[in-house]
């Protein structure tokens, strides 16, 4: 299925598409200019539409027992004020309208005027529901024209929600072409790049490294790549408290998102000290997997055969640092390691335990910089500040309390950027 200009087409109309965009992208560059005005309240209609319960179907077939949780979430994030909050965190004055300089001197002035990139090729992953409408938004947001090609996991949600947008606010037709191409049409994403100014790709280095090999000479490449988020605890502030939302938030993302605690990394030179806390935190991580686990029978299959392929796969290549130490619950486990590297956990409610000194922070990290998202942070009041400026030092762009590594906070960056400040140019004229 394909949007083009508001209308959903046929996948079998796609050349035909193809061959038509490019002129129709040049009209409007031309001829249109979409108001940030508009964007917003098109967005501030839609998640009342959503609140009222016009999406609870798609949603209510999301791979999640917690889909109350996300609708709450999306219609938080698309309230005319989080929106606002968003731009002015974002863009500010300096990157929304044009300004005379004023050179020290006795230099001439120029005008300095913020730009759209242009036209924005977003290649979506699949590991956030609903995450390829939101990669679009941003691109209406800062007043480009947003070709959106769609991950092979998406389960329609995006699709509904483009499309609501649309009905809500026509004028936004001439910025979206929606395409749910498969990955291995390489052709035809080829085509879709040579028309874009900037190509935001969300996935790994293989995806990424892909998108650069096809890209035109010059395009602008905003890469959202895979990230890897852990907790570190240096002691408690409430100890049965900080576990217990940790665990939660373990087993409510699945371990699937950037954010999600993969690692659990304690200060301690002691190997016993991981023993220790692997016996203690099993029951609480069991309990956990036990009071979240989902009521729906497909949702629990899906993740029942996950664990199963996960498991197999930890068993055909284990980790060479295991110390063999592995703590198996029910629904979940822990493996005690002998390194001190960040590393992806098998999900699904498995998670590497770890030594890491805080003397050892920027030292151990660094080597990761590159990769480091979020850092879930339990440890005695008077230590938040220091032990927080070592791992911002170390590469990590986010330090939350451990419950919280996945959730939201308006006006936060991603992945150590403001997006929008990455889909517009500034231009200068005399």
């Amino acid at each position: 299925m394909i949007i083009e200009k508001g209308q959903r087409v046929d996948i079998s109309q796609l050349n035909d598409i193809i061959i038509r965009m490019e002129q129709d992208i040049c009209d409007t560059l031309a001829h249109r200019t979409l108001s940030v005005e508009t964007v917003v309240s098109a967005l501030d209609q839609l998640s009342q539409k959503i609140a009222f319960g016009a999406y609870d179907q798609k949603i209510s077939e999301l791979s999640s027992a917690h889909a109350e949780e996300y609708k709450e979430q999306v219609v938080r994030m698309m309230r005319r004020e989080n929106i606002e909050y968003k731009i002015k965190m974002e863009l500010g004055d300096d990157l929304r309208h044009a300004v005379m300089t004023n050179p020290p001197l006795g230099q001439s002035a120029i005008q300095v005027r913020p730009m759209p990139l242009g036209v924005i090729l977003h290649i979506a992953a699949g590991n956030m529901d609903g995450l390829p409408a939101f990669s679009l938004v941003e691109g209406l947001l800062s007043g480009n024209v947003n070709i959106l090609k769609l991950p092979q996991a998406d389960n329609g949600l995006s699709l509904e929600i483009i499309a609501g947008l649309v009905e809500i606010e026509p004028q936004l037709s001439n910025y979206i072409y929606v395409f749910d191409t498969p990955s291995s049409d390489v052709a035809t994403i080829k085509k879709l790049s040579e028309m874009a100014d900037g190509i935001v790709i969300w996935g790994g280095e293989a995806a990424v490294g892909a998108v650069r090999r096809m890209a035109p000479p010059g395009a602008k490449i905003i890469e959202w790549g895979h990230k890897l988020s852990f907790a570190y605890i240096s002691g408690y502030e409430d100890e049965d408290r900080e576990l217990r939302l940790l665990a939660d938030h373990i087993i409510k993302t699945d371990q699937v998102l950037c954010s999600s605690c993969q690692t659990i990394f304690l200060d301690t030179e002691e190997m016993d000290e991981v023993y220790r806390f692997c016996e203690k935190f099993l029951p609480i991580l069991e309990g956990s997997s036990q009071m979240h686990a989902s009521k729906s029978l497909g949702i629990r299959a899906d993740k029942t055969l996950r664990r199963h392929f996960e498991n197999m796969n930890r068993l055909l290549t284990r980790n060479k640092n295991c110390s063999g130490d592995c703590y198996q619950g029910i629904g979940c486990s822990l493996s005690a390691q002998t390194d001190s590297a960040p590393e992806l956990s098998n999900m699904f409610g498995h998670v590497r335990v770890k030594r890491l000194p805080s003397q050892h922070i920027v030292s151990g990290l660094r080597p990761y910089k590159t990769v480091l998202q979020t850092a879930g942070l339990i440890c005695l009041p008077e230590k938040r500040d220091a032990l927080t400026d070592l791992l911002l030092r170390s590469g990590v762009v986010r330090v939350t309390r451990a419950g919280t590594m996945s959730a939201l906070f308006s006006g936060e960056a991603h992945d150590g950027d403001y997006p929008m400040r990455r889909y517009v140019r500034i231009t200068n004229v005399e």
